[in-house]
């Protein structure tokens, strides 16, 4: 354990730095005095400038972000995280690529800090939807803990002599990613999502609560909640009604403007569909829908929807239910709340760093 202090220590201290801009108050403790001199204010330029080069990070999503990597970054979940594993320091050390996404803020945080916590060496593509946020971050590391920030490095170019990869993208990217790195060991992402099994007892509460779920990040993360399984009575437009409250969302212009085309092609070509003004329900068997809408489907017997999940299990990230037969669902307003240990795609990217070969 001792030997991992030094990366729970400049972790740990990354988080506090990160926990100023949630209470957006500076804080010059002995430990963040000169931190803060040296990157307080350009850390705040860029979270304030962030929405100007991507409409989508909001300063209410790059709060949600910032929040959900300072509580990865307390130092007993970092010991808890790390206690699962035995990594004997120094290792072996490898070159890992990292092709990140940029549907959310910082979503390639955690596969960084895995490949720093597994001894390795981080080469990341960063996506341009999400370059800034990522290498301030990473600097601000670099001035904590000089020796994490060596092994840290970025390029624009296609990833070359590295000794293993995780990439992250679309069912179509993965295609190619499958190709172009099949001599190294890796871990490709292809697109997943959110589910949610509704029972009709939810209360009031948990119904807003499937609305974070949904809503947090107008719905590009893959853990958000874009498919939900309702009993055969059950009436949507309960649903619909506590969700009113976020219809604030409809004045973002990119978001409104999905909500309004899919409105349009459905009433165009006459499909039936619910409508609340922020968010368009639709009858579908997919699992993933475009943002804005999000389909549902009724089942009668709960069984059969534990057999749709298993066999479906590769298109979902995670699931919402507080039905007590559906193993491993999230309480209803958590989901976009992983731990360290809440692995995307269900495969332990620790276990894989430190087992690879």
């Amino acid at each position: 354990m001792q030997k991992r202090d030094p990366f729970i220590s400049a972790f740990t201290l990354l988080g506090e730095f990160l926990q100023q801009f949630l209470e957006d108050s500076r804080n010059d403790s002995p430990a963040l005095s000169s931190l803060n001199d040296i990157h307080y204010k350009n850390f705040g330029s860029i979270l304030d400038q962030e929405q100007i080069y991507n409409p989508w990070f909001t300063p209410e999503s790059l709060n949600r972000a910032i929040r959900g990597i300072v509580m990865m970054l307390k130092e007993e979940v970092l010991r808890r995280w790390l206690a699962a594993y035995t990594i004997s320091l120094p290792v072996q050390m490898k070159t890992v690529g990292l092709v990140l996404a940029g549907n959310i803020p910082l979503v390639g945080f955690h596969d960084l800090m895995s490949v720093l916590a597994a001894g390795h060496t981080v080469l990341a593509k960063p996506s341009s939807k999400d370059d800034r946020l990522i290498r301030k971050v990473t600097a601000i590391l670099s001035d904590i803990n000089p020796s994490l920030g060596e092994r840290i490095r970025f390029t624009d170019e296609r990833l070359s002599g590295i000794n293993a990869v995780i990439a992250t993208g679309s069912n179509n990217s993965a295609r190619y990613f499958e190709y172009y790195f099949r001599n190294v060991p890796h871990i490709i992402r292809k697109n997943r999502n959110g589910i949610a099994v509704l029972t009709g007892e939810e209360t009031e509460e948990e119904l807003a609560g499937i609305g974070e779920d949904i809503f947090t990040y107008f719905g590009l993360g893959c853990r958000n909640v874009t498919k939900l399984y309702i009993p055969d009575s059950y009436d949507l437009k309960i649903l619909l009604r506590v969700l009113d409250r976020y219809n604030y969302l409809y004045q973002h212009h990119k978001y409104g403007n999905n909500v309004d085309y899919y409105r349009t092609i459905y009433l165009m070509n006459r499909i039936d569909f619910l409508d609340n003004g922020v968010l368009l329900l639709k009858e579908d068997p997919a699992i993933a829908s475009p943002v804005g809408v999000v389909f549902y489907e009724r089942y009668s017997e709960i069984g059969l929807v534990q057999q749709e999940l298993t066999s479906r299990s590769e298109e979902i990230q995670c699931c919402v239910s507080i039905h007590p037969d559906i193993v491993g669902a999230l309480q209803p307003g958590t989901s976009q709340v992983p731990m360290p240990w809440d692995y995307a795609d269900g495969i332990d990217t620790i276990r894989f760093l430190t087992e690879m070969t």
